[in-house]
């Protein structure tokens, strides 16, 4: 071949070679690396089956995620970041050929989330902190995530105490309901001030995936009741997606986090998926639509497709996205997280091969420990995206 030819073909090439995505197998790799990154860095050996809260960990850094004012770093990890550990386990398991390996990592975490249960108080609950340190607050989102871990490992493995405490967990979550604002529960026990999106999107996945796997129909009502109170309260008439909470005044806190609108896409699919009903598809749909416009809208980088708010929250919208492609086929939602991910993979690691919260190689970011969720969820995200592309 004529070499002038031969370099023209290579240079028309080389653009597609560089910008494809990675295949399958390479996802997989991802996931497992990541995985054995956060097991490794973020285990604390002298408290099994626990975490730190960061890695480097210097006990410095100011949490500010709860009700009230911001508290310190502790010795272990709250139990919000702790279950992002779970749910990626969980996921791994799913994939062809890993499920033995990942079962004693199952295992493991199940010890340790017990450990933030707390049986004094009544119904049983999780707080957001291990008993076996202090007496912490018990957040209805937090048992919502506790509620989900538990029914995915009952998927996994029909181990009939995951859907038992599946099913307590519910109970727990139900008795935060009240008929202020016109339904829902709160944030977190005692506090009757606002009816956010986060309890209420997480209590009815654990409903409705309770529903699928014990049949029983009262969880399904469950759902729907949690569902319809949602999706008439906290659905934003403008932006056409999920609002962060509403008052007991009725008026709603137009702040658009991405894994509200992601929970409740998601239910709306299992809602389709169990009853039938279209109405449910076209609101996932319109979910989907208009977070996929607000999102890929608000300012951000020119390197990415999205806004990147925080890794876990883009994590749970992209689940919401899955559950729908797996209906109508529509890769188009998942490809623009699919590309922030991996350019996130391959220009903003740090030295330990961790990655930055804005998914981009800022330099402070780079420097600073790395919050345990936004680590935990990578491995779930690249899980996901193997087992997507492996779907015959």
């Amino acid at each position: 071949m004529n070499k002038r030819i031969y370099l023209s073909l290579a240079a028309a090439i080389l653009p597609l070679v560089i910008f494809a995505q990675p295949n399958a197998a390479e996802y997989k790799k991802r996931a497992e690396s990541m995985y054995r990154l956060v097991w490794s860095h973020y285990r604390v050996a002298k408290y099994n089956g626990l975490f730190l809260e960061n890695y480097p960990s210097g006990r410095s850094d100011s949490l500010n995620y709860f009700q009230g004012e911001s508290v310190k770093e502790k010795e272990v990890s709250f139990l919000w970041p702790f279950s992002g550990v779970f749910t990626s386990t969980n996921i791994l398991m799913r994939v062809r050929g890993l499920k033995a390996k990942y079962k004693p990592y199952q295992d493991s975490l199940v010890t340790g989330i017990e450990q933030y249960r707390d049986t004094l108080r009544q119904p049983p609950g999780y707080q957001a902190y291990p008993v076996r340190f202090e007496k912490a607050d018990r957040y209805y989102d937090d048992n919502g995530l506790v509620g989900i871990d538990y029914m995915e490992s009952y998927f996994n493995t029909h181990n009939p105490l995951y859907l038992k405490r599946a099913k307590e967990v519910f109970k727990f979550i139900l008795s935060g309901w009240n008929n202020d604002a016109g339904g829902g529960v709160t944030w977190l026990e005692g506090h009757n001030d606002q009816k956010p999106a986060c309890s209420n999107g997480m209590a009815t996945l654990t409903a409705l995936k309770i529903y699928e796997g014990s049949k029983e129909y009262y969880y399904l009502e469950q759902g729907k009741r949690f569902y319809n109170w949602m999706y008439s309260t906290l659905r934003d008439s403008t932006t056409g997606i999920i609002s962060n909470d509403v008052k007991l005044d009725g008026k709603q806190n137009r702040t658009f986090w991405t894994y509200n609108t992601g929970s409740l896409m998601e239910a709306a699919v299992l809602l389709y998926r169990f009853t039938g009903e279209a109405k449910y598809l076209t609101q996932a749909k319109q979910l989907a639509v208009s977070s996929f416009s607000y999102y890929s809208n608000l300012p951000h980088s020119k390197e990415l497709k999205l806004h990147i708010d925080v890794p876990w929250f883009v994590t749970v919208l992209f689940r919401g996205y899955e559950a729908l492609y797996k209906i109508d086929h529509n890769y188009q939602y998942i490809a623009a997280i699919e590309h922030d991910l991996n350019y996130a993979w391959q220009n903003s690691r740090d030295k330990y091969g961790l990655i930055t919260k804005s998914w981009l190689p800022d330099g402070k970011q780079l420097a600073k420990p790395k919050w345990l969720l936004d680590e935990a969820c990578i491995a779930e995200l690249y899980a996901r995206l193997y087992l997507l592309k492996t779907i015959k």
